[in-house]
C-alpha cells in the first residue's frame, strides 16, 4: 500500500507509549511523586505486560533481584559434575 503522506487524525497522540507530556511535567516538578512514577511506568508499558517496577510500594530502587548468585551457581555446578 502506498504512503499517501496523510496521518490518521482520529488517533490521539497520547496513545503512543511514553509520550504523555503531562506525566513528564509532574515528574520534573516532583520526582518522588509515587502516582506520577506509576503513571510513567504504565504509559511506557504495553497492555497486559508485567506491572512497572514503580508499582512496588515504598521504594525508589528497582525491584530486588530474585537472589540468583552466578558464582554460587557455578560452584554448585562444578561440585555436581565431579
Amino acid at each position: 500500500m502506498a504512503d499517501t503522506g496523510t496521518q490518521d487524525t482520529s488517533r490521539d497522540p497520547r496513545q503512543d507509549a511514553g509520550r504523555d507530556p503531562s506525566i513528564e511535567k509532574r515528574l520534573k516538578r516532583d520526582p518522588f511523586d509515587a502516582d506520577a512514577k506509576v503513571d510513567a511506568g504504565s504509559d511506557e508499558s504495553m497492555d497486559a505486560s508485567d506491572p512497572p517496577s514503580a508499582a512496588a510500594p515504598g521504594s525508589q530502587d528497582p525491584a530486588p533481584s530474585s537472589g540468583y548468585d552466578e558464582d554460587a551457581e557455578a560452584e554448585a555446578e562444578r561440585a555436581n559434575s565431579q
